[in-house]
């Protein structure tokens, strides 16, 4: 289930505001400059199908927001529990980073946590399946698989795909994994 945490980035275990509700996560996140979606799901990837069949499913929706936003690429980064970099990837993406371009995702499967760093408030959404994200181009934030990462995602960029953080060297994202798994 889709859901919307808001904290206080130095007391990141107390929560101010929470919803599961679409309309008012898209409301926050509009609030902040920011978009959520949630597309109606075109169906499963099956298990051994090529991580592109996505780009196909979701197609016309993803020309949309390419048109309208005036983005150019769009690729697909598919994770799994036996990937062999995962470990690798999971440490880069939990960096605070913000990025020259706006991080655009959707869930075509699986589930993720985006925590957005804006002033003094920490922002967190629990992704899942059909949610359509738009962090805006210089807004701190970082991304949680999981320890047993299990999603695939449409990444859509405005030149070629490429993926490039520009790290703030800020360690809240690793204070505030262990403040709330503590």
């Amino acid at each position: 289930m889709t859901r919307l945490v808001v904290r206080e980035a130095a007391r990141p275990t107390e929560i101010r505001f929470e919803t599961t509700d679409r309309a008012a996560i898209a409301a926050a996140f509009a609030d902040l400059g920011a978009l959520y979606e949630h597309w109606e799901v075109a169906g499963d990837l099956p298990a051994d199908a090529d991580p592109s069949v996505a780009l196909e499913l979701y197609g016309e929706r993803i020309g949309r927001l390419k048109e309208v936003g005036g983005y150019q690429g769009a690729d697909v980064v598919r994770l799994r529990p036996d990937h062999p970099d995962r470990e690798k990837l999971r440490t880069a993406f939990l960096q605070e980073h913000t990025h020259a371009d706006d991080e655009v995702r959707f869930f075509a499967e699986g589930t993720g946590v985006f925590y957005l760093h804006i002033d003094d408030q920490l922002i967190q959404i629990d992704g899942e399946q059909g949610d359509l994200l738009l962090v805006p181009k210089g807004v701190k934030h970082w991304f949680d698989a999981g320890t047993e990462p299990n999603f695939t995602a449409v990444r859509i960029f405005t030149a070629e795909p490429k993926w490039e953080a520009l790290y703030t060297g800020d360690a809240i994202a690793l204070a505030v994994e262990a403040a709330l798994v503590a």
